[in-house]
């Protein structure tokens, strides 16, 4: 499946359709509403570089929930949109979802918006977090986003089969269903986010108890999915990568980015890896001309633009076709291999241009005219063919280059 696709119309709509919902179902005075850009800001500041002093309770805030329902949950429904329909999640008829850390009901809002599919098919969401006021607005949410999208002419006169129980208690407490799926947006880097940047061995245990506490809700490996979305900064990829290992190691399969079931080949020195050069992370950067106009204005009004969306994530679990055992990385191979593209093009002598990518072998760089390569964006599947032998000079990446027909590519 191709990751981060254009937005279908049905979905493209009913995003352009959400700052109007919330103002709907979240009132907001005039008097408050000139303050809502600089509301905006100062979230984001709590949210980043000011994070110690944002405490436990700050969407107990309402000038804060208001800041965080009328931007951070549009631009995090809107990621999700992108991400969602190119995972195989396979969800069937009575399967339970636990979302963890899911302030606003989040993922259940953003899987209706872009799943049309399942709209009618009977599902439980287990909504875990730690704010009630959230959760509170999540249930408000959730409840005018299927309304509205009822009483459209496609699905006039028919109920929504999904049953939402909500559940205010912090990670590993109170006592679920076994799930199909466990997810978690947004939340292991609130975490990690203070441990230090040379620490490598708090942030690798860290992980490691992460995965201990995934798989608490997913007893079942065979049953069950995990799917894991943090901000796309390098701390965040190289927490990603950590947990994937650790993840693996539990017999969680990784299923998507990545094309390989080796341990991850971009995390660096302090990770037992050998020094590549200029770091990488896996993240994924996309366009955001088809996010909602009334979205943007408010980005821009708080200094925030997003010109591009970016995000890191980890999808293990069933695989309706589990490949071969995958050998260990080497040098001497020159066969055909899928690769992950993860970074912008970059131009490169002679007129060519190149990506990075992930592969069975390790960190390529897939090189090659820019009528491919240009086309390759990020989070594409290619089938690249390996250079005997062959490093780039700067980051040592394998030489790779996209086949001449790749044909389509599914992992």
């Amino acid at each position: 499946m191709n990751l981060f696709a254009p937005l279908p119309k049905e979905t493209r709509r009913l995003l352009d359709n959400v700052p109007a919902l919330i103002d709907k179902t979240f009132p907001l005075p005039g008097r408050f509403r000139s303050k809502l850009p600089s509301d905006v800001a100062e979230l984001s500041r709590l949210l980043t570089s000011d994070r110690g002093q944002r405490g436990l309770s700050y969407l107990g805030r309402p000038n804060l929930l208001s800041a965080y329902l009328r931007f951070f949950l549009p631009w995090n429904l809107y990621r999700l949109c992108r991400l969602l329909p190119g995972l195989d999640i396979g969800l069937g008829a009575n399967d339970v979802i636990t979302d963890l850390g899911c302030g606003p009901l989040t993922f259940a809002a953003a899987l209706w918006i872009c799943r049309p599919d399942l709209r009618r098919v009977p599902l439980e969401f287990q909504c875990i977090d730690r704010s009630g006021p959230a959760l509170e607005a999540g249930r408000k949410f959730f409840a005018a986003l299927t309304s509205a999208t009822l009483t459209s002419e496609t699905l006039a006169n028919e109920t929504v089969p999904w049953k939402i129980r909500v559940l205010k208690a912090e990670l590993g407490a109170g006592k679920t269903k076994p799930a199909a799926l466990v997810c978690a947006t947004n939340v292991f880097n609130e975490m990690y986010g203070d441990i230090s940047r040379c620490n490598a061995e708090t942030l690798k245990r860290n992980a490691e108890k992460s995965a201990r506490l995934l798989e608490s809700y997913a007893p079942d490996k065979a049953a069950c999915s995990i799917l894991i979305v943090e901000p796309g900064f390098p701390r965040c990829g190289e927490f990603i990568g950590l947990l994937r290992n650790a993840l693996t190691e539990r017999g969680h399969r990784p299923l998507s980015p990545c094309p390989h079931d080796n341990n991850c080949p971009l995390l660096g020195p302090a990770h037992g890896k050998a020094k590549t050069g200029k770091k990488r992370w896996c993240h994924f950067a996309f366009e955001t001309d088809d996010a909602p106009r009334a979205l943007q204005q408010l980005s821009s009004a708080a200094r925030l633009p997003k010109e591009r969306a970016v995000l890191s994530f980890l999808f293990t679990g069933r695989q309706k076709n589990p490949g071969a055992t995958i050998p260990p990385p080497g040098d001497k191979v020159s066969t055909q291999h899928p690769a992950r593209v993860i970074s912008d093009a970059f131009p490169l002598p002679r007129q060519r241009l190149g990506r990075y990518a992930c592969s069975r072998q390790g960190l390529a760089l897939l090189t090659g005219e820019e009528s491919v390569i240009g086309k390759a964006g990020s989070g594409t599947l290619v089938n690249a063919v390996f250079k005997k032998g062959e490093r780039d000079a700067k980051s040592g990446a394998l030489l790779a280059e996209p086949a001449t027909r790749p044909g389509q590519c599914t992992v």
